[in-house]
């Protein structure tokens, strides 16, 4: 069904009739027997309607629509990604699942099967539109098979897994958004990207510093920080990922004893990971649009490094600073439990400084960030402010209402904010 999708272009206003009569077969025609059984999802059966394959179908021609209408020009490369993504990564899920069980070899036959089915979608649609772009454009076609794979793999893990439909619709904007930006993308860089971010992602998963969706959106977020930004946006990024991650970990039956440790023994899920990495992912998305949006380059890249510092200097100063007692609440400073909202001590300050000098010290010779001394020390300050915000933020606001992940995206968010107005106020980098 997701295959069809390569036909829309030569099928024109006529592309949605294709999944509509589809869906009305399935939900009509087939109620039982071997296809029934082999489109049947978990539910279907209960059912007997193949809800989640119909609703598969309906989702693909509401984009077809869009993809076809003149007023609403949704790039046919775009749609054939997005539902290729979803069909390719069920068949790469379903042939890994007759050979292992484990979670992590299915996510990776779903990436894979994703990727390959993205990118011989679009292939299909470009030979019936522009093949003379095909060749030089193939580096863009295999990162947005990647990126399109890796999104519909990260919704799957987030939502029920029949809801196919939702996911496709995702995916497809989330591609159009990059078809649009048109980065300028070199087969190198995806090639490093790609092999790099996916062992990054086997490791933090097998040393247990990230859950599944936590891996997938440490991996997407990884691909775009060094497919859109460079090499140096993605060590910045990664020293966070590796270093904040090992610091959970560091003495965490110690920290499990004394009521400070990380939810989920110390993995990381989609959660934390985009509370302290969505601030980041904007600026480098930010950056590739430079010629789009005629902001300088440097302001995104003082607010990435911004946000990334106080991610590194918050969580190295919780992850250390509570191992130690006498912490003070921030406010106050009067003396509180371990794992007060808002407690700090001495030796968690000092380590988160130490963070933060060191996603300085990357960013400044990695970076588009001007003067590396004054660049630098502009992140480090953006990181610190960050890092103090977070612990008043935590002190006056945290609790039923506001969790801990509002309050370390708010903090990233004030780091950025921090390190771009010094930037312009000193006029560093610009």
């Amino acid at each position: 069904m997701a295959a069809v999708a390569v036909l829309a272009p030569a099928l024109g206003d006529a592309a949605a009739v294709p999944f509509l009569a589809a869906a009305g077969l399935a939900f009509f025609g087939v109620r039982d027997g071997r296809w029934f059984e082999t489109l049947a999802l978990r539910g279907d059966r209960e059912e007997e309607r193949l809800y989640g394959f119909v609703a598969f179908a309906l989702a693909a021609a509401g984009l077809a629509l869009f993809a076809s209408l003149p007023r609403a020009p949704l790039p046919y490369e775009a749609f054939a990604a997005a539902t290729l993504a979803v069909g390719g990564g069920r068949l790469g899920r379903t042939v890994v699942a007759g050979r292992a069980t484990d979670e992590f070899p299915l996510v990776a036959g779903y990436v894979a099967g994703g990727t390959l089915g993205a990118l011989a979608g679009q292939v299909g649609v470009l030979l019936q539109t522009d093949r003379a772009g095909l060749v030089d454009g193939l580096p863009e076609l295999v990162f947005l098979a990647a990126v399109a794979a890796l999104t519909a793999a990260l919704v799957r893990s987030l939502v029920f897994d029949r809801d196919a439909h939702i996911t496709v619709i995702l995916v497809a904007f989330a591609v159009w958004g990059f078809v649009a930006l048109d980065p300028a993308v070199t087969a190198s860089l995806v090639a490093f990207g790609l092999a790099v971010t996916g062992a990054l992602g086997y490791v933090s998963f097998a040393l247990g510093t990230a859950s599944v969706p936590g891996m997938l959106t440490g991996v997407l977020s990884a691909l775009l920080a060094v497919v859109l930004g460079g090499v140096g946006w993605f060590a910045t990024l990664m020293s966070f990922y590796a270093i904040g991650g090992l610091a959970s970990k560091y003495r965490f039956d110690e920290k499990a004893d004394r009521g400070v440790a990380q939810e989920n023994e110390g993995a990381r899920g989609t959660g934390n990971v985009l509370a302290n990495s969505a601030v980041a992912l904007v600026a480098v998305v930010g950056y590739a649009a430079t010629a789009h949006v005629g902001v300088p380059g440097a302001l995104f890249g003082f607010a990435f490094a911004g946000a990334t510092a106080t991610a590194m200097a918050d969580t190295l100063s919780s992850e250390i600073g509570g191992l130690y007692d006498g912490p003070r609440l921030v406010t106050t400073l009067s003396r509180v439990e371990p794992g007060t909202d808002g407690a700090v001590t001495w030796q968690g300050e000092l380590a988160g400084l130490a963070g933060a000098l060191l996603v300085a010290g990357l960013a400044a010779f990695g970076m588009p960030i001007g003067d590396a001394i004054a660049g630098g020390g502009i992140v480090v300050l953006a990181g610190v402010a960050g890092m103090t915000v977070d612990s008043l933020l935590g002190a006056l606001i945290e609790g039923e209402r506001i969790g801990n992940q509002a309050v370390n995206f708010l903090a990233t968010l004030s780091g950025a904010i921090v390190g771009v107005a010094a930037a312009v106020a000193l006029g560093v980098g610009l």
